[in-house]
């Protein structure tokens, strides 16, 4: 995992959202981080600092001043031993005061003292973020390289509606992974393409499959953490797409292939983990099918081979795709590979346990053009979507003169 033995300060302040202060540490525990909180005076008007010590299982730090909290954990040290620093909710008060520097509490000074990443929530009333001079101070953190979660829109605790939720508790998780990732991606444009496609027989049947379409949003969701610009093309799944991600929703293999295509000249790899359909079919009926006496067949036309029809005009760019199978998984993938001029291959074979549809785990093989091959053990869709993309920049330093 991500945030493994990774130690995260959480940085709780007097909002209402500092109730959801409890599931973000929930999440992060989970995670396998070790998370220490520390609260300013107002926060703990919402919250009990009992509950999140609870919650976290270590002592949560309130006051600059108590000798006993300074004596155990200190703000120095809770600074220099932090991986990140996160804080959720933060305050238009917080905000301000980290933009121009105080440090008039345990928070602030131990912000301003800190060399770790900071990943910042803004959890406000909508006109209070509105303020020109709270855009101005998001803005002057976000310069000296603090991450900004951008809050939801909807309805506020104040009674108004608009832009001041806090954001969802698993996009600043997200947050969090994406800023502790390396950035080795930058200045590449990836385009994912993920989940089913569901080609229609009539306005009510479809033709389809079992994918979820998780390994590719993983696969998009990894590339942005480490830099890249991400264009996903997403068949129907249930799956919320990653923020910092270009979505494009789809249906069809034929609305797959040309969103593909519209993107296509502007980039630099092409992971296609989406179940594409092989065929459609060749009539659609305007008019739900009725049932009838006897057998029903459906004429079905071929669907084109969106990522071969790519390897035909590969030019620079590295080109990725999955083999699901379930016999012969090696031999299969290799044919593709040398038939679609691939550089790599995800293969998995979809009969063992953890391979399967719509679960978080995986078990692939990679191959690529220069005839390696590595298996990798079970391990999480977002761990082999690390993997993957570590040979693709090994392969692309290989192909550099």
């Amino acid at each position: 995992m991500m945030l493994k033995h990774k130690n995260i300060v959480l940085g709780v302040t007097g909002g209402i959202a500092a109730y959801k202060s409890a599931e973000i540490v929930r999440l992060l525990i989970k995670a396998e981080a070790t998370v220490r909180v520390v609260m300013t005076k107002n926060a703990q008007a919402f919250i009990t600092p009992l509950t999140l010590q609870t919650l976290s299982g270590n002592l949560v730090s309130t006051d600059t001043f108590n000798l006993t909290q300074e004596s155990e954990i200190g703000h120095i040290r809770l600074a220099d031993t932090a991986d990140l620093i996160l804080i959720a909710p933060a305050t238009a008060n917080m905000v301000a005061k980290l933009a121009h520097g105080l440090a008039d509490d345990l928070l602030s000074t131990v912000l301003l003292v800190t060399r770790a990443p900071v990943v910042i929530a803004p959890a406000m009333n909508v006109h209070m973020y509105a303020h020109p001079i709270t855009q101005g101070n998001l803005k002057k953190l976000q310069s000296v390289g603090h991450s900004i979660v951008e809050p939801s829109e909807g309805e506020l605790a104040c009674g108004y509606e608009g832009k001041g939720r806090l954001a969802d508790p698993d996009q600043i998780l997200e947050s969090v992974e994406a800023a502790l990732t390396k950035k080795d991606m930058r200045g590449e444009h990836v385009i994912v393409t993920a989940g089913p496609n569901c080609e229609p027989i009539d306005p009510v049947r479809f033709i389809t499959n079992r994918s979820t379409g998780k390994m590719g949003f993983a696969m998009a969701r990894i590339a942005h953490h480490r830099g890249a610009e991400v264009t996903l093309v997403g068949g129907p799944t249930s799956l919320a797409p990653p923020s910092g991600v270009r979505f494009c929703a789809v249906r069809t293999a034929l609305e797959m292939q040309q969103a593909v295509l519209e993107y296509y000249p502007q980039a630099t790899m092409v992971v296609s983990a989406a179940a594409i359909a092989d065929y459609r079919p060749a009539q659609v009926a305007s008019q739900k099918i009725k049932k009838q006496d006897g057998d029903f067949s459906i004429a079905l036309d071929r669907n084109p081979d969106i990522l071969a029809g790519l390897g035909q005009d590969k030019g620079n760019r590295l080109l990725v795709g999955f083999a699901t199978e379930t016999e012969n998984v090696i031999e299969n993938a290799e044919r593709k590979l040398r038939s679609k001029n691939l550089d790599m291959i995800v293969a998995n074979d979809v009969t063992q346990a953890g391979a399967g549809f719509a679960g978080d785990t995986n078990i692939v093989t990679l191959l690529d053009r220069l005839g390696r091959q590595e298996s990798l053990p079970l391990m999480s869709k977002e761990d082999v979507a690390h993997a993957v993309y570590d040979r693709l920049l090994a392969l692309k330093t290989t192909s550099q003169p």
